[in-house]
């Protein structure tokens, strides 16, 4: 089996006794998640990110210049959610640092209940998200997703960030063969790169064809879903559970 293909298909079945045991899969899954909901954010609530951080800071300058179509309040709202979110993610990092699985366990309820709660106003609220209903998904989202960010820096699993992709594209060429490098882990990072792509496809076709809300709920499902793996799995103590080794 090629290369490529044999570090892809170990991601999405990964081996039990590997250092991060099943935490690959359980990190794409959120990796699809990402692109759902930043495709909501985008197309439904005004040239904004939830996710993407990055973007937001870019998308600010933009403002501050006075261009056209980008809202300053929305990209500070997502960012200082976002920030609050990572805050608490860091909080639930350091209480449960001794074990990963529950680490991950509390990381994906606390964003399940952010997200399940974006879906309820985007039902309620109905369509287009303006006002209050605009800042409201905001930051729940945003704030959902600084969990997620903070949870899966401090599990590091090896390029399966859940939302930034620049280093993990930038990795498939910078290592590939054509420069000489191994091409390691090349599989894994399209595969990351396919899970986020994927997210967005199925959250732009839902907005454009008229469904905003069946993206929250996408990843509302994908969400509970995983936190119930990750509920059955923080009863283990196998040795991916244990602290990672600090460099």
């Amino acid at each position: 089996m090629p290369v490529l293909l044999r570090d892809a298909w170990g991601t999405l079945v990964p081996d039990m006794t590997d250092r991060h045991g099943p935490l690959p899969p359980l990190m794409l899954a959120l990796t699809v998640v990402t692109g759902l909901v930043d495709a909501v954010s985008y197309l439904q609530l005004g040239r904004v990110f939830v996710a993407n951080m990055t973007g937001n800071v870019v998308f600010s300058g933009f403002a501050f210049a006075g261009a056209a179509g980008f809202s300053l309040a929305a990209s500070l709202v997502a960012l200082a959610a976002f920030a609050t979110g990572a805050l608490l993610g860091g909080l639930l990092v350091h209480r449960t640092h001794a074990h990963r699985g529950r680490m991950l366990q509390y990381a994906l309820l606390a964003e399940t209940v952010c997200v399940a709660a974006a879906m309820i106003v985007t039902l309620v609220s109905g369509t287009p998200f303006v006002g209050g209903a605009r800042f409201t998904l905001i930051v729940l989202l945003a704030l959902g997703l600084g969990v997620q960010n903070a949870v899966s820096r401090a599990l590091a699993v090896p390029d399966l960030t859940t939302t930034v992709l620049t280093l993990t594209i930038t990795g498939i060429a910078a290592d590939s063969h054509l420069t000489g490098g191994g091409g390691n882990k090349a599989g894994r990072r399209v595969v990351s790169a396919c899970a986020m792509l994927l997210g967005a496809v199925v959250g732009a076709l839902a907005v454009l064809n008229g469904h905003p809300t069946l993206p929250v709920l996408l990843a509302t499902v994908i969400l509970i879903a995983a936190s119930a793996a990750a509920t059955v799995l923080a009863r283990t103590d196998a040795p991916w559970t244990r602290p990672l080794a600090k460099k």
